[in-house]
Order: structure tokens, then C-alpha cells, then sequence
């Protein structure tokens, strides 16, 4: 009979990282398999740490799950800065500037506030 894969600290770290930031998207393993074209059996495995993930799935992972790799592999967490500036880079300059209104509205509104 075959043995269990002994799992690694490593892996387990990594695929702990990934279930919490599917489950903070929303998303089951399910549809988390579907969005990667691999079996809900490998997200399993790959959250509990039975199995690494290559370089081009842990890519896939953060591209499905808008995350940087330095979190899912580090633990690192990015700045706001860095986070929305990610976020902006598909948008159109219209898009921008409208997110650039918001936040001088926000600003606008906060020193309402204070006053």
C-alpha cells in the first residue's frame, strides 16, 4: 500500500495563504478549479499542503486571485499603494481620473469631518 505524501512546513504555509485569500474572493474550490482547468482534488491538495504548486500555477493563482505572489509564497503583504496601483494598471486614463475624483471627494468629506 502506498504511502501518504508527507507534507512540507512550506506547503502547507503557501496552500494555508491560498485557501484565505480564495475564501476572501469568494470563491469555492470549485470554482477556483474551474477558473485554473484543474480538478477541485488539486486545490485541495494544494491548500492543505499535500502538494506544491509549479511557478506557472502559483502565477495562475495570483492572477485568479488579484494577490501578489511575495503574499502567497512570502506571506508578505503589499502596500495600499502597490494594491491599488495593481488594481488601476487595466483601466483607462477616464477610469483613473474617476478614481482620483473619488478619492479627492473622500478627502474632501474626511476634513469635513474634523472640522
Amino acid at each position: 500500500m502506498k504511502e501518504p505524501k508527507k507534507k512540507k512546513s512550506l506547503n502547507i504555509d503557501i496552500g494555508s495563504r491560498i485557501q484565505k485569500c480564495r475564501k476572501t474572493k469568494g470563491l469555492t474550490q470549485e470554482q477556483m478549479a474551474e477558473g485554473m482547468d484543474v480538478s477541485v482534488q488539486y486545490i485541495s491538495d494544494l491548500e492543505r499542503g499535500v502538494t506544491g504548486g509549479s511557478v506557472s500555477t502559483i502565477i495562475r493563482i495570483c492572477q485568479l486571485l488579484e494577490t501578489s505572489a511575495d503574499y502567497i509564497l512570502l506571506g508578505r503583504q503589499e502596500n495600499m499603494t502597490a494594491r491599488l496601483s495593481g488594481r488601476l494598471e487595466s483601466h483607462s486614463d477616464a477610469q483613473k481620473e474617476q478614481v482620483l475624483q473619488i478619492l479627492w471627494e473622500i478627502d474632501v468629506f474626511a476634513q469635513l469631518g474634523t472640522n
